[in-house]
């Protein structure tokens, strides 16, 4: 068997406690908690957060650009007016074609004609000009 030598055995462990859990941030805002805290002589500190627990949208600064552009440009844009569209529907009807020939022939979707008869679309002088020289009529400038 091996010899122990005979000096001085001490231990110099600490206690490991296992039971305890760090406390948890309900358990620390609460307000014993907090003025158990206190009377401890602890630093205590309260933040406010700013529209915390609500469903407000940050207000940032593209709201800001886009009132500052409304008011110096305006916000919706011009669509084609009533003239225009009856022009073109009374022009395609008398040549006797549908949108779907008519965009073939102008080099367009059928949609862009539809959107140009129901004044949906915002005027493109290129397709207007287009539409011009197709229907022999004139859309562009003073219409009589």
């Amino acid at each position: 068997m091996p010899s122990r030598s005979a000096g001085n055995l001490t231990q110099d462990w600490e206690p490991v406690v296992l039971s305890r859990r760090k406390p948890r941030a309900v358990d620390l805002k609460d307000p014993k908690a907090v003025n158990q805290a206190i009377r401890a002589g602890a630093f205590v500190e309260a933040v406010k957060k700013f529209e915390a627990g609500t469903n407000k949208k940050a207000v940032g600064p593209a709201v800001y650009a886009r009132k500052l552009d409304e008011t110096t440009e305006p916000a919706a844009l011009e669509r084609v007016g009533a003239e225009v569209r009856h022009t073109i529907q009374r022009a395609r009807l008398a040549k006797k074609m549908s949108q779907a020939e008519l965009a073939k022939l102008i080099n367009e979707r059928a949609q862009v004609v539809g959107d140009y008869e129901s004044g949906r679309a915002v005027p493109n002088q290129a397709v207007l000009a287009k539409l011009e020289k197709v229907l022999d009529v004139k859309l562009r400038g003073k219409l009589k």
